[in-house]
């Protein structure tokens, strides 16, 4: 494995994690049952044995070793030439030789160092919090902040190795009236709200000038310093990624599977850049960094989706969830791409807003929405909530009226015409009442391919809108 062919290399170890998760999680089920991590599969005819939970936790563990094992590799050529050299003149000379020829190798610069290990402590600390959901079962509404905690290493070397805030303005709100008008008036409270941040904090939130280079050919995009409510959104990235995975789960291979389909996704996404000659060195990096911690995740992932696939022998935890969506809310924002990486999210963001009526307690909210399984014909079918109250109060009818005009829920009414029941609301729930009752793995391979469509179309739309609505697209135009 050459140090200078580092896609070569991040595939050798992909498969050396696929081949310790398959060996290692039959080894260490029995192990899971006994100290009591166990479950019923509830979606297969009895007798249903049971099976260990919280899998996950072998492919963290692995995933971890293997990105600690890959820090030689990446900073190979670094350590041989300044490690074996005890003259500061020859250290000085060699430094410059490579910083001359930087555009030519494609290795990680040395600074990338920083941003690794703060990747390494995140995925570290999410690891922990999903085992603990696991062992203790924690509130929804006690752990749903939590991951922003474990993203501050993150957050601290992108404020003191980036500190890009600003983001593009599209075209159509700079060239209109009421567009500069409310551009101007938000300025004006992120110009406020940064000063009253930096005076109780002492830091600085906003974006050096000299950070962008644009070329002249292009047309220069208004940008709109975010300063310290960019960090907020990226908090929020980080919060929303593992929790938006934990949501869309609950089917024989579907937490693992839209994983996978969602890395293929960001790995074309990056090829876009990686093999093309026409961005910037600092392009060219961020997208190597998220190929370098998406490539093993698919392998360790695969290992794991060998059996939580259905009939699933294993079930794969909320630790699995967590630390899975940390490794995509790393790439975005070490990647220095979480705008793009919430487009690729788009399903996930439709499952969540679908469900905030639920979540927030707007309409019931049983303590599992999964659907409902038929022993007699071994097929899933949309599971309903009830409704508390006689026809429901006046906001949940007109709720419940609406997406029913639409198609997107499904009711049960007495014969007086009152609601008594609504299929839950969830992507998965809403499949079943759209398309009928499917068979587990018919069901999840649905939305796997739904995942893997809109991925496909938003790269597309990325590349081809994108640029039309922003006046640029950054395979051309770069950060320093």
């Amino acid at each position: 494995m050459k140090p200078n062919k580092p896609l070569r290399t991040l595939t050798a170890f992909a498969g050396i994690g696929y081949v310790i998760t398959t060996t290692m999680i039959p080894r260490v089920s029995e192990v899971f049952i006994k100290v009591g991590l166990k479950g019923r599969d509830m979606s297969k005819k009895p007798p249903v044995a049971e099976i260990p939970e919280s899998m996950g936790i072998v492919v963290a563990v692995t995933y971890l070793t293997l990105m600690l094992a890959l820090i030689p590799f990446v900073f190979f050529k670094y350590l041989v030439n300044f490690a074996s050299m005890s003259n500061d003149e020859e250290v000085s000379e060699t430094y410059l030789q490579q910083y001359n020829t930087l555009s030519h190798n494609h290795l990680f610069p040395h600074n990338k160092l920083a941003e690794y290990l703060s990747a390494v402590l995140c995925l570290q600390s999410t690891t922990l919090l999903g085992l603990f959901d696991d062992l203790f079962d924690i509130r929804w509404r006690d752990k749903f902040f939590l991951p922003s905690i474990a993203s501050l290493p993150l957050l601290i070397v992108y404020y003191v190795d980036f500190s890009v805030t600003s983001i593009v303005v599209p075209s159509f709100i700079t060239e209109s009236q009421w567009g500069s008008l409310l551009l101007a008036n938000v300025e004006f409270l992120i110009r406020w709200g940064n000063i009253v941040v930096s005076r109780i904090t002492g830091l600085t939130f906003s974006t050096l000038a000299p950070d962008y280079y644009i070329k002249t050919a292009i047309k220069v995009p208004k940008m709109l310093d975010l300063g310290v409510f960019y960090y907020l959104y990226m908090s929020a990235v980080s919060i929303f990624s593992p929790n938006s995975i934990n949501i869309l789960a609950g089917v024989n291979g579907l937490e693992v599977g839209q994983l996978i389909v969602l890395g293929i996704i960001l790995l074309l996404n990056d090829s876009c850049y990686l093999f093309s000659n026409s961005i910037s060195q600092a392009a060219r990096d961020s997208h190597l960094f998220s190929a370098l911690f998406i490539i093993p995740f698919i392998g360790v992932s695969l290992g794991l989706l060998q059996y939580n696939w259905f009939p699933a022998k294993v079930f794969v935890g909320d630790t699995y969830c967590y630390f899975s969506g940390m490794v995509f809310a790393i790439v975005g924002i070490l990647g220095h791409f979480s705008k793009t990486l919430m487009i690729f999210l788009l399903p996930q963001i439709i499952n969540f807003v679908y469900s905030v009526p639920q979540l927030f307690h707007i309409v019931p909210c049983p303590r599992h929405r999964l659907p409902k399984f038929d022993v007699e014909d071994g097929l899933m079918y949309p599971s309903y909530g009830e409704v508390t109250t006689t026809g429901g109060s006046a906001l949940q009818r007109i709720m419940f009226n609406t997406l029913e005009v639409f198609g997107l829920i499904s009711l049960k009414r007495d014969k007086n015409g009152d609601i008594t029941h609504f299929s839950n609301m969830t992507i998965i729930n809403l499949i079943l009442v759209r398309l009928g009752p499917l068979r587990e793995d018919a069901l999840c391979m649905v939305i796997l391919l739904l995942q893997l469509i809109t991925g496909i179309s938003m790269i597309a739309f990325r590349h081809t809108v994108g640029p039309w609505l922003f006046g640029y697209d950054n395979l051309t135009w770069g950060v320093k």
